[in-house]
Protein backbone atom coordinates (compact mmCIF):
# COMPACT_ATOMS: atom_id res chain seq x y z
CA UNK A 1 0.00 0.00 0.00
CA UNK A 2 1.29 3.40 -0.39
CA UNK A 3 0.22 6.79 1.78
CA UNK A 4 -0.76 9.56 -0.13
CA UNK A 5 1.94 12.67 1.62
CA UNK A 6 -0.81 14.74 1.82
CA UNK A 7 -2.69 12.12 3.95
CA UNK A 8 -0.20 11.05 5.91
CA UNK A 9 0.13 15.14 6.92
CA UNK A 10 -3.13 14.15 8.47
CA UNK A 11 -1.88 11.57 10.44
CA UNK A 12 1.14 13.68 11.78
CA UNK A 13 -1.46 16.10 12.60
CA UNK A 14 -3.13 13.73 14.99
CA UNK A 15 0.01 12.29 16.34
CA UNK A 16 1.10 16.30 17.32
CA UNK A 17 -2.29 16.15 19.17
CA UNK A 18 -1.84 12.57 21.11
CA UNK A 19 1.81 13.81 21.65
CA UNK A 20 0.32 17.02 23.31
CA UNK A 21 -1.90 15.36 25.65
CA UNK A 22 1.19 13.29 27.14
CA UNK A 23 3.67 15.68 27.62
CA UNK A 24 3.87 19.12 29.84
CA UNK A 25 5.03 22.17 28.20
CA UNK A 26 5.81 25.73 30.39
CA UNK A 27 3.23 28.23 29.60
CA UNK A 28 0.73 26.13 28.41
CA UNK A 29 -2.11 23.98 29.54
CA UNK A 30 -1.36 20.28 29.17
CA UNK A 31 -2.85 18.86 25.38
CA UNK A 32 -3.23 22.81 24.08
CA UNK A 33 0.32 23.52 22.79
CA UNK A 34 0.56 24.49 19.07
CA UNK A 35 1.81 21.76 16.18
CA UNK A 36 4.69 24.70 15.89
CA UNK A 37 6.21 24.47 19.52
CA UNK A 38 6.06 20.70 19.80
CA UNK A 39 7.59 20.48 16.47
CA UNK A 40 10.46 22.66 17.90
CA UNK A 41 11.11 21.18 20.97
CA UNK A 42 10.36 17.37 20.26
CA UNK A 43 11.36 17.55 16.65
CA UNK A 44 9.42 16.26 12.84
CA UNK A 45 10.85 12.71 13.18
CA UNK A 46 8.79 12.09 16.78
CA UNK A 47 5.88 12.99 15.32
CA UNK A 48 6.27 10.86 12.45
CA UNK A 49 7.23 7.95 14.09
CA UNK A 50 3.57 7.97 16.34
CA UNK A 51 2.02 8.58 12.77
CA UNK A 52 3.36 5.61 11.48
CA UNK A 53 2.74 3.75 14.25
CA UNK A 54 -0.77 5.31 14.56
CA UNK A 55 -1.75 5.23 10.75
CA UNK A 56 -0.61 2.50 9.16
CA UNK A 57 -3.19 -0.38 10.95
CA UNK A 58 -5.88 2.12 10.12
CA UNK A 59 -4.57 2.28 6.57
CA UNK A 60 -4.83 -1.45 6.70
CA UNK A 61 -8.02 -2.33 7.98
CA UNK A 62 -9.19 -0.22 5.23
CA UNK A 63 -8.19 -1.92 2.92
CA UNK A 64 -8.74 -5.19 4.74
CA UNK A 65 -12.48 -4.02 4.73
CA UNK A 66 -12.23 -2.65 1.10
CA UNK A 67 -10.95 -5.86 -0.13
CA UNK A 68 -12.81 -8.56 2.03
CA UNK A 69 -9.48 -10.08 3.01
CA UNK A 70 -10.68 -12.79 5.56
CA UNK A 71 -7.45 -12.37 7.77
CA UNK A 72 -7.32 -14.38 10.40
CA UNK A 73 -4.34 -13.16 12.72
CA UNK A 74 -2.09 -10.27 13.02
CA UNK A 75 -0.48 -9.16 9.73
CA UNK A 76 2.98 -8.61 9.67
CA UNK A 77 4.22 -5.20 8.53
CA UNK A 78 7.27 -4.10 6.75
CA UNK A 79 7.39 0.12 6.18
CA UNK A 80 9.09 0.26 2.75
CA UNK A 81 9.13 3.52 2.06
CA UNK A 82 8.14 7.90 3.42
CA UNK A 83 9.93 6.40 7.39
CA UNK A 84 11.64 9.83 7.25
CA UNK A 85 9.74 11.85 4.60
CA UNK A 86 7.10 12.23 1.49
CA UNK A 87 4.73 9.02 0.56
CA UNK A 88 4.24 6.52 2.88
CA UNK A 89 4.39 2.67 1.82
CA UNK A 90 4.05 -0.48 3.56
CA UNK A 91 3.74 -4.11 2.71
CA UNK A 92 1.59 -6.09 4.62
CA UNK A 93 1.39 -10.02 4.95
CA UNK A 94 -1.89 -11.27 5.84
CA UNK A 95 -2.92 -14.75 6.64
CA UNK A 96 -5.93 -15.60 5.41
CA UNK A 97 -9.18 -18.05 6.82
CA UNK A 98 -8.62 -21.08 4.78
CA UNK A 99 -11.75 -21.89 2.31
CA UNK A 100 -12.83 -25.53 2.04
CA UNK A 101 -14.85 -27.46 -0.18
CA UNK A 102 -16.90 -29.69 1.39
CA UNK A 103 -17.71 -33.37 0.08
CA UNK A 104 -20.81 -35.12 1.71
CA UNK A 105 -22.03 -32.12 3.74
CA UNK A 106 -25.72 -32.57 2.73
CA UNK A 107 -25.87 -36.43 3.10
CA UNK A 108 -23.99 -36.64 6.70
CA UNK A 109 -25.12 -39.90 9.45
CA UNK A 110 -25.34 -39.10 12.60
CA UNK A 111 -25.76 -41.87 15.23
CA UNK A 112 -28.21 -40.84 18.13
CA UNK A 113 -29.57 -42.90 21.54
CA UNK A 114 -30.33 -45.40 22.63
CA UNK A 115 -34.05 -43.70 22.61
CA UNK A 116 -36.15 -47.26 23.08
CA UNK A 117 -37.09 -47.75 26.93
CA UNK A 118 -37.19 -51.42 28.05
CA UNK A 119 -39.45 -52.98 30.29
CA UNK A 120 -36.19 -53.30 32.78
CA UNK A 121 -36.05 -49.35 32.63
CA UNK A 122 -39.45 -49.25 33.76
CA UNK A 123 -39.62 -52.10 36.41
CA UNK A 124 -36.07 -50.33 37.94
CA UNK A 125 -38.44 -47.12 38.23
CA UNK A 126 -41.10 -48.95 39.68
CA UNK A 127 -39.07 -51.04 41.86
CA UNK A 128 -37.83 -47.55 43.78
CA UNK A 129 -41.33 -46.07 43.87
CA UNK A 130 -42.31 -49.25 46.00
CA UNK A 131 -38.83 -49.05 47.51
CA UNK A 132 -39.60 -45.37 48.84
CA UNK A 133 -42.99 -46.09 50.31
CA UNK A 134 -41.87 -50.18 51.68
CA UNK A 135 -41.43 -50.81 55.87
CA UNK A 136 -38.72 -51.48 57.27
CA UNK A 137 -39.47 -54.90 59.81
CA UNK A 138 -37.07 -56.40 62.05
CA UNK A 139 -36.22 -59.58 60.61
CA UNK A 140 -34.80 -61.82 63.58
CA UNK A 141 -31.95 -62.88 61.51
CA UNK A 142 -28.00 -62.29 61.26
CA UNK A 143 -27.62 -59.15 58.98
CA UNK A 144 -27.21 -60.03 55.33
CA UNK A 145 -26.68 -57.65 52.28
CA UNK A 146 -29.86 -55.50 51.29
CA UNK A 147 -30.71 -55.19 54.72
CA UNK A 148 -30.94 -52.39 56.64
CA UNK A 149 -29.03 -52.06 59.89
CA UNK A 150 -29.35 -49.43 62.60
CA UNK A 151 -25.88 -48.61 64.37
CA UNK A 152 -23.68 -46.21 66.87
CA UNK A 153 -20.53 -45.58 64.99
CA UNK A 154 -17.28 -44.01 66.17
CA UNK A 155 -14.46 -43.60 64.00
CA UNK A 156 -11.25 -42.24 65.83
CA UNK A 157 -7.63 -41.65 64.78
CA UNK A 158 -5.35 -41.87 68.02
CA UNK A 159 -8.65 -41.86 70.09
CA UNK A 160 -9.54 -38.16 68.13
CA UNK A 161 -12.89 -38.75 66.93
CA UNK A 162 -13.06 -38.95 62.52
CA UNK A 163 -15.24 -35.86 61.20
CA UNK A 164 -18.33 -37.37 59.71
CA UNK A 165 -17.40 -41.26 61.68
CA UNK A 166 -19.97 -40.25 64.63
CA UNK A 167 -23.50 -40.99 64.70
CA UNK A 168 -26.27 -42.68 66.99
CA UNK A 169 -29.18 -44.86 65.93
CA UNK A 170 -27.99 -44.78 61.86
CA UNK A 171 -29.68 -47.22 59.72
CA UNK A 172 -27.50 -48.09 56.93
CA UNK A 173 -28.49 -50.37 53.58
CA UNK A 174 -25.50 -52.90 53.51
CA UNK A 175 -24.01 -52.97 50.29
CA UNK A 176 -24.12 -49.48 49.68
CA UNK A 177 -20.37 -49.49 50.55
CA UNK A 178 -20.26 -45.90 51.60
CA UNK A 179 -18.36 -46.00 54.72
CA UNK A 180 -14.77 -47.69 53.80
CA UNK A 181 -13.88 -50.97 51.96
CA UNK A 182 -14.63 -53.61 54.62
CA UNK A 183 -17.23 -52.11 56.83
CA UNK A 184 -20.24 -53.62 54.67
CA UNK A 185 -18.31 -56.79 55.15
CA UNK A 186 -17.96 -56.48 58.91
CA UNK A 187 -21.59 -56.07 59.95
CA UNK A 188 -22.97 -59.31 57.24
CA UNK A 189 -23.89 -62.01 59.59
CA UNK A 190 -24.26 -59.54 62.98
CA UNK A 191 -27.17 -59.48 64.89
CA UNK A 192 -28.76 -57.22 67.57
CA UNK A 193 -26.62 -56.61 70.15
CA UNK A 194 -23.13 -57.45 68.24
CA UNK A 195 -20.24 -55.31 68.45
CA UNK A 196 -17.92 -54.90 66.16
CA UNK A 197 -14.58 -53.15 65.91
CA UNK A 198 -12.12 -53.15 63.61
CA UNK A 199 -9.26 -50.83 61.55
CA UNK A 200 -10.16 -49.93 57.93
CA UNK A 201 -9.80 -46.55 55.81
CA UNK A 202 -12.74 -44.68 55.24
CA UNK A 203 -13.27 -43.56 52.10
CA UNK A 204 -11.92 -40.19 50.39
CA UNK A 205 -9.19 -40.32 52.95
CA UNK A 206 -5.29 -42.05 53.02
CA UNK A 207 -5.34 -42.82 56.95
CA UNK A 208 -6.24 -45.89 58.33
CA UNK A 209 -9.03 -45.56 61.68
CA UNK A 210 -10.31 -47.64 64.37
CA UNK A 211 -13.93 -48.33 63.93
CA UNK A 212 -15.98 -49.31 66.90
CA UNK A 213 -19.74 -50.58 65.72
CA UNK A 214 -22.79 -51.37 67.98
CA UNK A 215 -25.53 -52.89 65.80
CA UNK A 216 -28.71 -52.23 67.55
CA UNK A 217 -31.75 -53.71 65.12
CA UNK A 218 -31.55 -55.59 61.53
CA UNK A 219 -34.17 -54.76 59.62
CA UNK A 220 -36.01 -55.41 55.94
CA UNK A 221 -37.08 -53.58 53.73
CA UNK A 222 -40.77 -54.81 53.14
CA UNK A 223 -41.96 -53.98 49.05
CA UNK A 224 -46.06 -53.41 49.05
CA UNK A 225 -47.93 -55.92 47.01
CA UNK A 226 -47.93 -54.07 43.50
CA UNK A 227 -51.69 -54.43 42.36
CA UNK A 228 -53.98 -51.76 40.44
CA UNK A 229 -55.68 -51.13 43.92
CA UNK A 230 -52.21 -49.81 45.30
CA UNK A 231 -51.52 -48.10 42.50
CA UNK A 232 -55.22 -46.09 42.53
CA UNK A 233 -54.30 -45.55 46.34
CA UNK A 234 -50.66 -44.42 45.95
CA UNK A 235 -50.07 -43.12 42.42
CA UNK A 236 -51.99 -39.62 41.56
CA UNK A 237 -54.00 -39.84 38.39
CA UNK A 238 -53.16 -43.26 37.37
CA UNK A 239 -55.46 -46.39 38.51
CA UNK A 240 -53.77 -49.78 36.87
CA UNK A 241 -50.65 -51.11 37.09
CA UNK A 242 -50.38 -50.91 32.62
CA UNK A 243 -51.57 -46.77 33.11
CA UNK A 244 -48.34 -46.36 35.34
CA UNK A 245 -46.28 -48.16 33.43
CA UNK A 246 -47.38 -46.72 30.35
CA UNK A 247 -46.91 -43.10 31.59
CA UNK A 248 -43.28 -43.84 32.95
CA UNK A 249 -42.82 -45.38 29.48
CA UNK A 250 -43.72 -42.14 28.33
CA UNK A 251 -41.64 -40.30 30.93
CA UNK A 252 -38.64 -41.86 30.18
CA UNK A 253 -38.45 -41.52 26.57
CA UNK A 254 -39.16 -37.49 26.09
CA UNK A 255 -35.95 -37.41 28.85
CA UNK A 256 -33.86 -39.58 26.44
CA UNK A 257 -35.31 -37.62 23.17
CA UNK A 258 -34.64 -34.63 25.02
CA UNK A 259 -31.33 -35.76 26.09
CA UNK A 260 -30.50 -36.23 22.25
CA UNK A 261 -31.45 -32.96 21.03
CA UNK A 262 -29.40 -31.26 23.41
CA UNK A 263 -26.69 -33.10 22.31
CA UNK A 264 -27.51 -33.16 18.62
CA UNK A 265 -25.34 -29.90 17.70
CA UNK A 266 -22.15 -31.19 18.59
CA UNK A 267 -22.99 -35.24 17.21
CA UNK A 268 -23.67 -32.93 13.55
CA UNK A 269 -20.57 -30.51 14.38
CA UNK A 270 -18.33 -34.17 14.87
CA UNK A 271 -19.43 -35.11 12.02
CA UNK A 272 -19.16 -31.81 10.01
CA UNK A 273 -15.68 -31.78 11.42
CA UNK A 274 -14.67 -35.12 9.59
CA UNK A 275 -15.04 -33.76 6.11
CA UNK A 276 -12.57 -30.85 6.62
CA UNK A 277 -9.50 -32.40 5.20
CA UNK A 278 -7.08 -29.66 5.97
CA UNK A 279 -4.94 -28.95 8.99
CA UNK A 280 -6.42 -26.26 11.31
CA UNK A 281 -4.63 -23.75 11.15
CA UNK A 282 -2.40 -23.25 14.10
CA UNK A 283 -3.50 -18.91 14.40
CA UNK A 284 -6.74 -20.39 14.26
CA UNK A 285 -6.04 -22.66 17.38
CA UNK A 286 -3.91 -20.19 18.90
CA UNK A 287 -6.89 -17.74 19.38
CA UNK A 288 -9.28 -20.69 19.93
CA UNK A 289 -7.09 -21.32 22.69
CA UNK A 290 -6.95 -17.72 24.29
CA UNK A 291 -10.98 -17.68 23.88
CA UNK A 292 -11.04 -21.17 25.86
CA UNK A 293 -9.20 -19.63 28.85
CA UNK A 294 -10.47 -16.52 28.57
CA UNK A 295 -14.50 -18.03 29.29
CA UNK A 296 -12.40 -20.12 32.14
CA UNK A 297 -10.87 -17.50 33.96
CA UNK A 298 -13.88 -15.45 33.66
CA UNK A 299 -16.07 -18.81 35.63
CA UNK A 300 -13.29 -18.62 37.71
CA UNK A 301 -13.62 -14.60 38.49
CA UNK A 302 -17.90 -15.13 39.05
CA UNK A 303 -17.28 -17.93 41.73
CA UNK A 304 -14.60 -15.57 43.44
CA UNK A 305 -11.30 -18.22 42.24
CA UNK A 306 -8.33 -17.45 41.08
CA UNK A 307 -7.34 -19.84 38.01
CA UNK A 308 -3.67 -19.68 38.91
CA UNK A 309 -4.25 -20.70 42.48
CA UNK A 310 -6.44 -23.53 41.28
CA UNK A 311 -4.11 -24.53 38.93
CA UNK A 312 -1.34 -24.52 41.92
CA UNK A 313 -3.46 -26.23 44.00
CA UNK A 314 -4.20 -29.37 41.69
CA UNK A 315 -0.47 -29.86 41.23
CA UNK A 316 -1.39 -29.11 37.21
CA UNK A 317 1.42 -26.03 35.18
CA UNK A 318 -0.38 -23.26 33.60
CA UNK A 319 1.03 -24.90 29.63
CA UNK A 320 -0.72 -28.01 30.03
CA UNK A 321 -3.75 -26.23 31.17
CA UNK A 322 -4.16 -25.03 27.99
CA UNK A 323 -2.86 -27.69 25.78
CA UNK A 324 -5.69 -29.63 27.49
CA UNK A 325 -8.15 -27.39 25.11
CA UNK A 326 -6.40 -28.11 21.99
CA UNK A 327 -8.64 -30.61 20.63
CA UNK A 328 -11.77 -28.96 21.24
CA UNK A 329 -10.07 -25.56 19.61
CA UNK A 330 -8.93 -27.86 16.78
CA UNK A 331 -12.76 -29.26 15.97
CA UNK A 332 -13.78 -25.24 16.49
CA UNK A 333 -11.57 -24.26 14.11
CA UNK A 334 -12.73 -27.21 11.59
CA UNK A 335 -16.58 -26.09 12.53
CA UNK A 336 -16.34 -23.00 11.68
CA UNK A 337 -14.33 -23.54 7.90
CA UNK A 338 -16.87 -26.02 7.25
CA UNK A 339 -19.79 -23.82 8.30
CA UNK A 340 -18.49 -21.21 6.04
CA UNK A 341 -18.45 -23.90 3.22
CA UNK A 342 -21.98 -25.33 3.85
CA UNK A 343 -23.20 -21.53 3.33
CA UNK A 344 -20.95 -21.40 0.03
CA UNK A 345 -22.49 -23.87 -1.09
CA UNK A 346 -26.30 -23.63 -0.42
CA UNK A 347 -26.36 -20.09 -0.81
CA UNK A 348 -27.05 -19.13 2.97
CA UNK A 349 -25.49 -16.11 3.53
CA UNK A 350 -26.81 -13.78 5.66
CA UNK A 351 -28.60 -11.04 4.03
CA UNK A 352 -29.33 -7.01 5.03
CA UNK A 353 -32.82 -8.28 6.63
CA UNK A 354 -30.83 -11.44 8.67
CA UNK A 355 -28.49 -8.30 9.74
CA UNK A 356 -31.15 -6.18 10.85
CA UNK A 357 -32.93 -9.30 12.86
CA UNK A 358 -30.04 -10.00 14.81
CA UNK A 359 -29.28 -6.60 15.85
CA UNK A 360 -32.98 -6.21 17.05
CA UNK A 361 -32.01 -9.76 18.91
CA UNK A 362 -28.82 -8.08 20.72
CA UNK A 363 -30.87 -4.81 21.61
CA UNK A 364 -34.22 -6.47 22.89
CA UNK A 365 -31.29 -9.20 24.76
CA UNK A 366 -29.15 -5.99 26.54
CA UNK A 367 -31.89 -3.93 27.31
CA UNK A 368 -33.86 -7.17 29.04
CA UNK A 369 -30.31 -7.71 30.92
CA UNK A 370 -30.24 -3.76 32.05
CA UNK A 371 -34.11 -4.27 33.51
CA UNK A 372 -33.40 -7.42 34.55
CA UNK A 373 -30.07 -5.80 36.55
CA UNK A 374 -32.38 -3.22 37.57
CA UNK A 375 -35.10 -4.62 39.48
CA UNK A 376 -32.68 -7.14 40.90
CA UNK A 377 -30.37 -4.25 43.02
CA UNK A 378 -33.37 -2.44 43.58
CA UNK A 379 -32.36 0.84 42.13
CA UNK A 380 -35.02 3.48 41.70
CA UNK A 381 -32.85 5.11 38.71
CA UNK A 382 -33.99 4.03 35.37
CA UNK A 383 -31.18 1.79 33.76
CA UNK A 384 -29.78 3.03 29.96
CA UNK A 385 -31.57 1.00 27.35
CA UNK A 386 -29.54 1.06 24.02
CA UNK A 387 -31.28 1.61 19.94
CA UNK A 388 -30.42 -0.22 17.01
CA UNK A 389 -29.17 2.71 15.78
CA UNK A 390 -26.73 2.66 18.18
CA UNK A 391 -25.86 -1.22 18.05
CA UNK A 392 -24.88 -0.77 14.43
CA UNK A 393 -22.92 1.63 14.67
CA UNK A 394 -20.68 0.58 17.80
CA UNK A 395 -20.42 -2.35 14.86
CA UNK A 396 -19.24 -0.57 12.27
CA UNK A 397 -17.01 1.53 14.60
CA UNK A 398 -15.42 -1.98 14.86
CA UNK A 399 -15.75 -3.56 11.45
CA UNK A 400 -17.46 -5.65 12.94
CA UNK A 401 -20.83 -6.07 10.49
CA UNK A 402 -18.84 -8.56 8.32
CA UNK A 403 -18.29 -11.03 11.23
CA UNK A 404 -21.73 -10.82 12.36
CA UNK A 405 -23.18 -11.54 8.99
CA UNK A 406 -20.56 -14.58 8.95
CA UNK A 407 -22.09 -15.74 12.61
CA UNK A 408 -25.72 -15.31 11.13
CA UNK A 409 -24.69 -17.90 8.07
CA UNK A 410 -22.70 -19.66 10.30
CA UNK A 411 -25.96 -20.30 12.59
CA UNK A 412 -28.03 -20.51 9.19
CA UNK A 413 -25.93 -23.30 7.88
CA UNK A 414 -26.27 -25.35 10.96
CA UNK A 415 -30.20 -25.00 11.49
CA UNK A 416 -29.69 -26.34 7.32
CA UNK A 417 -27.33 -29.04 8.42
CA UNK A 418 -29.62 -30.19 11.02
CA UNK A 419 -32.94 -30.49 9.66
CA UNK A 420 -30.72 -32.65 6.77
CA UNK A 421 -28.87 -35.36 8.50
CA UNK A 422 -29.32 -38.76 8.21
CA UNK A 423 -29.82 -39.88 11.75
CA UNK A 424 -29.66 -43.15 13.21
CA UNK A 425 -30.08 -45.58 16.36
CA UNK A 426 -27.44 -47.42 17.68
CA UNK A 427 -28.05 -50.13 15.86
CA UNK A 428 -27.70 -48.34 12.22
CA UNK A 429 -31.70 -47.98 11.73
CA UNK A 430 -32.66 -45.10 10.49
CA UNK A 431 -34.51 -42.55 12.84
CA UNK A 432 -37.36 -40.10 11.58
CA UNK A 433 -36.14 -37.09 11.17
CA UNK A 434 -38.49 -34.15 12.41
CA UNK A 435 -39.26 -36.74 15.28
CA UNK A 436 -35.02 -36.54 16.35
CA UNK A 437 -35.07 -32.44 15.69
CA UNK A 438 -38.61 -32.20 17.72
CA UNK A 439 -40.17 -29.95 15.17
CA UNK A 440 -39.91 -30.00 11.08
CA UNK A 441 -38.06 -27.53 9.27
CA UNK A 442 -41.06 -25.75 8.45
CA UNK A 443 -42.32 -25.40 11.80
CA UNK A 444 -38.22 -24.34 12.68
CA UNK A 445 -38.92 -21.60 10.49
CA UNK A 446 -42.33 -20.30 11.21
CA UNK A 447 -41.81 -20.39 15.25
CA UNK A 448 -38.40 -19.15 15.06
CA UNK A 449 -37.37 -16.96 12.23
CA UNK A 450 -36.24 -14.43 14.85
CA UNK A 451 -34.02 -16.89 16.89
CA UNK A 452 -31.34 -15.97 18.81
CA UNK A 453 -27.70 -16.57 17.31
CA UNK A 454 -25.40 -17.05 20.07
CA UNK A 455 -22.50 -17.14 17.56
CA UNK A 456 -21.09 -19.97 19.47
CA UNK A 457 -22.27 -23.67 17.45
CA UNK A 458 -20.09 -26.32 19.53
CA UNK A 459 -21.39 -25.76 22.72
CA UNK A 460 -19.58 -28.26 24.18
CA UNK A 461 -16.43 -26.97 23.73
Amino acid sequence: MEIDETDFDQEIELAFKKIAREIRLPGFRQGKAPRKVLEARIGLDAARGQALQDGIPSYLARAVRENNVDIVATPEIEITGGQDSGPVSFKATCEVRPVVTLSGHDSLRVEVGPVDVADSDVDDVVKAELRRQGTLTDTGRPAAEGDFVVVDLVGSRDGVPVAGLAVDDWSYEIGKKWVSPSFDEQLTGSAPGTELTFTDTPNGTEEPADFVVKVTSVQELVLPTLDDAWVAANVENYDTIAAWRQSITDRLSEARWNEVRNGLVAKVTDALAELVDVEAPESMVAAELQRSVQNVVRQFSMQGMDLSQWLQATGQEPDSFVESFRPQAIKSVKVDLALRAVVAAEGLAADDDDVERELAGIVDRTNENAIRQQIMSGSKKKPRLVTVDQVRAAYMANDALVDLAAEIGKSKALDWLIHRVNYVDPSGAPLDRDTVVGHSEADHHHDHGDHDHDHDHDQES
